[in-house]
């Protein structure tokens, strides 16, 4: 008797736990939760690499730090090089979604606007399986903006990309003048993000 008892309890227990579980997904479904964040921060759209908590890296104001990486093609970009352009710095990398849903529009971008617009696309690095993958990619996709490599993960730490794609809008003047873009962008976006910049 105290054996059937134990029993019913137990299956009632896993019965409950799986309604709750039906339950609970349903409800997280219904609120639409964004297919690309695995940070646990719904309001924004990426793939994230680090705790939703960390910093929030270099602000609107600031001064964009410096860096010097080597690109693909093998040369040596800094940023402080660039001092004078108007620069879009996105961190990126080829296994995430919505990076790749964005670097059609950043070509598409780079094309029209390449005199007034530098795009300085960084490749976390160190989250790819080698950088054969990389240039294997961008080759295959002719994307022909500069693309350095952050072997390291020195500068996505720097400036904080937690999420990729992370983008920052650096002025002439060498400053953060736009908040920080999170996740994928349009073309009409990056037009508007040029003409805010001075």
């Amino acid at each position: 008797m105290i054996k059937r008892i134990v029993v019913s309890a137990l299956f009632l227990i896993l019965i409950g736990y799986a309604v709750y579980s039906f339950a609970d997904n349903g409800k997280d479904e219904a609120n639409g939760p964004n297919e690309y964040d695995v940070s646990g921060d719904t309001s924004q759209e990426g793939t994230g690499m680090m705790p939703p908590n960390t910093p929030k890296g270099i602000q609107e104001g600031e001064q964009a730090p410096d860096f010097e990486l080597e690109t693909t093609d093998g040369e040596t970009i800094r940023l402080s090089d660039l001092k004078g352009k108007k620069v879009f710095l996105n961190f990126w990398a080829t296994w995430c979604p919505p990076c790749k849903e964005e670097m059609p529009e950043m070509q598409k971008f780079h094309e029209e606007f390449d005199e007034e617009v530098e795009i300085i696309a960084v490749n976390v690095t160190t989250t790819e399986t080698s950088v054969d993958d990389v240039q294997k990619y961008l080759e295959e996709e002719g994307y022909t903006f500069q693309v350095p490599l952050d072997k390291r993960n020195q500068v996505s730490s720097e400036y904080q990309a937690i999420t990729i794609p992370t983008t920052y809008f650096i002025g002439t003047d060498g400053t953060v003048q736009q908040p920080r873009q999170v996740g994928p962008m349009t073309y009409d976006f990056m037009v508007k993000m040029k003409d805010s910049l001075n």
